[in-house]
């Protein structure tokens, strides 16, 4: 007579399965929902803690090997869901339906931060995360023409309504101004403007807000960490020296003011000449990475230098949707994913200064 698995059986084996990012067994997480065991059928779900994790496949796997050797366990059905975590500082002080906010910073200009905000935002949103784009870079608002967006919708109810593209959510002070305008502000009304673009605009069901927050370490950046909870930041740099040691300054001025950094991303980092697929390190290589490993801060990834990227900004189509079988587009949802891991991280490593839960 063949044994029946039981439960007990069953969440033994699952806890010697371990989630590969978080480094913890998936019954301690609390990632395994619905168990049923029908005679020789064991199915269940594993409520992952993104819709990016990048290793759906090796946990399957895993789990099936911890079953298999189970007495009676002939069939195994393995689900997936996600279940994003929310730094629940946003609803207590914001009262917003915003689970995480996540600002995208560069020491200096020129680095192509707004052009990885748009693409990671776009590619969060591709594994099926709800993703609103913020454009906090007032100075210099570009958003809307990098998404091929002129207008946002008419208000509603006294609240503005963000424009939609690729699956995103947007907003961008871009909207408010004349063409060739110039937004120049004193610090108190950036504090208030960047306050007024979370609290006055009709967000619906945020995973993940990307903050496109303006170069350098100014009003910007204070506002936003002193008005808004921060769930964290990520550094967006080039390989040479130079752009190294400005984003090491930024890096650093969130640290001061207690904002997680999620990572640091090398953008630009090489160049494949399409005639003869030789590569060039145009600007150096690896300096964002081993800058990484000195400030002991994730080194997210990096992005090769492609003229299509720049072309899809100015045509507004991110390159993640106009090729996304590209080099660059694949780094970009490599990134994507390695930042929602970082997301998820901080649910189990709480810094008690910071509040998170």
């Amino acid at each position: 007579m063949t044994n029946q698995p039981n439960t007990e059986a069953v969440m033994a084996a699952l806890r010697t399965v371990q989630e590969p990012e978080l480094h913890k067994d998936l019954v301690t997480l609390n990632m395994i929902h619905d168990l049923q065991i029908d005679g020789e059928t064991v199915s269940l779900t594993v409520m992952l803690t993104t819709p990016a994790c990048p290793l759906k496949g090796k946990m399957e796997q895993d789990i099936r090997d911890a079953l298999a050797p189970i007495p009676g366990v002939q069939n195994i059905h393995v689900r997936f869901d996600a279940s994003i975590r929310s730094d629940n500082r946003i609803t207590g002080q914001l009262q917003l339906p915003i689970k995480n906010i996540i600002a995208v910073a560069s020491g200096k200009g020129g680095v192509g931060k707004s052009t990885v905000s748009v693409n990671l935002a776009v590619a969060l949103a591709q594994t099926g995360a709800k993703v609103g784009l913020l454009d906090a870079d007032i100075t210099g608002p570009n958003i809307p023409q990098m998404l091929g967006v002129a207008k946002m919708p008419a208000p509603q109810n006294q609240k503005l309504i963000p424009a939609q593209a690729y699956g995103l959510q947007f907003m961008s002070m871009g909207f408010m101004l004349k063409p060739d305008q110039a937004a120049i502000w004193r610090g108190p009304m950036l504090h208030s403007a960047i306050r007024q673009l979370f609290t006055d605009v009709a967000w619906t069901d945020i995973d993940y807000m990307i903050v496109d927050l303006p170069p350098g370490t100014g009003d910007a950046q204070l506002s936003l960490a002193q008005s808004t909870p921060l769930t964290g930041a990520i550094i967006v740099s080039t390989p040479q020296d130079i752009a190294l040691a400005d984003a090491r300054r930024g890096l650093t001025a969130f640290q001061q003011l207690q904002v997680p950094i999620l990572g640091i991303v090398e953008n630009m980092s090489y160049f494949i000449a399409p005639d003869t697929g030789n590569r060039y390190d145009i600007f150096g290589f690896g300096g964002a990475e081993r800058a990484a490993k000195e400030l002991s801060v994730p080194f997210l990834g990096r992005l090769p230098l492609d003229p299509r990227a720049r072309e899809g900004s100015d045509q507004g189509t991110p390159i993640v949707v106009s090729a996304p079988d590209s080099e660059i587009a694949r780094s970009f949802r490599d990134i994507a994913q390695q930042l929602a891991a970082q997301v998820s991280l901080l649910s189990f490593r709480p810094d008690p200064q910071l509040k998170i839960i």
